[in-house]
């Protein structure tokens, strides 16, 4: 079966490269699409990189592995797209996009009346997730962000979806499996889920990090859940999973109350306990210290490294094993 989007089509057996005009209003983006149509029946599998700016592992590992997968290993289709917001990474180097402010990964399915960044979201839920079998969005610790790998999936309340979506979120090999109660919310997964496609978020590296190394890991993960999702046979050469992949649940996330310089005295990888002190903002004209505290108890999976903040940034998300 033909796999089209847009102009770009591709028959079975065959692999198709191009870029797809996104109309956003104020610009027009281009959006970087790989098709590759297996010479045998299959899943369509959707997997998006750069959804933010400055996460450079995602964008990295899509290249490549659209790269190095032929048509005639695969079964379905898989539709590759590197650089889901160019705006954002090619030019921000932040979650949020330059042409408004605002942070895709909080808007989708999007609006395709709305700004840029609603428009954006809508564009790649209209041509890239319609017709989706399974969904992956790859992210990483930005360069002001101190990450531990994870996978995150929603319970979404439907027993069958609900199942896909952990299924995948396993069989990506790393330990940390966080699920959300809800699919509520402007996350790309979340909204997939929405509408009824099984879909996982991965987040590789941190730091805004390049390293072969990194990359390696991810691309490794990617070739196992498309084993698993029965696109490929199992490659030789991965790395083997030496860990348990272990369910954990979001508890809480603390953000900032005020604008000023942030000094964290517990960072990424540290247990905390609720209302203990996690770091102070400091104010750079008068030096008033406001002192931040963990909402919860639990491992921060993620911190902010950057010194500047403002109302609204992310200092920590905290989580714990789900038992």
């Amino acid at each position: 079966m033909t796999l089209t989007i847009g102009p770009l089509r591709a028959e079975p057996g065959q692999k198709t490269r191009g870029t797809l005009p996104a109309d956003l209003g104020s610009t027009t983006a281009q959006v970087p699409v790989i098709l590759v149509n297996g010479s045998r029946p299959g899943p369509r599998v959707v997997i998006t990189g750069g959804v933010h700016g400055g996460e450079f592992i995602g964008v990295d590992a899509t290249t490549r592995l659209a790269g190095l997968l032929e048509p005639d290993e695969v079964a379905g289709q898989l539709v590759i797209c590197p650089v889901s917001n160019p705006p954002a990474v090619y030019g921000g180097r932040l979650n949020i996009s330059p042409l408004d402010g605002v942070n895709i990964n909080r808007v989708f399915p999007g609006d395709k009346d709305g700004g840029p960044t609603d428009r954006m979201a809508a564009w790649l839920f209209e041509n890239l997730l319609d017709g989706a079998d399974a969904y992956i969005d790859l992210h990483s610790g930005g360069i002001d962000q101190h990450l531990l790998d994870f996978v995150g999936y929603r319970l979404t309340g439907d027993d069958e979806l609900d199942a896909k979506n952990k299924a995948m979120a396993h069989a990506v090999g790393y330990e940390l499996v966080i699920f959300g109660t809800s699919p509520d919310g402007g996350n790309s997964h979340a909204a997939a889920n929405r509408q009824g496609i099984p879909a996982i978020l991965v987040e590789t590296g941190q730091l805004g990090d390049r390293d072969p190394a990194t990359v390696r890991r991810l691309l490794d993960a990617l070739y196992r859940i498309l084993h698993h999702l029965g696109v490929i046979e199992a490659p030789q050469d991965l790395a083997p999973v030496t860990v348990q992949p272990r369910d954990w649940i979001w508890t809480g996330e603390v953000v900032s109350p005020v604008t000023g310089l942030w000094y964290p005295d517990a960072v990424t990888g540290d247990e905390v306990s609720e209302g203990q002190t996690i770091g102070r903002i400091i104010d750079p004209v008068d030096g008033t210290e406001h002192k931040i505290t963990a909402t919860a108890t639990g491992k921060i999976i993620y911190g902010m490294n950057g010194l500047s903040v403002r109302p609204g940034t992310e200092l920590a998300a905290i989580a714990v094993p789900h038992h």
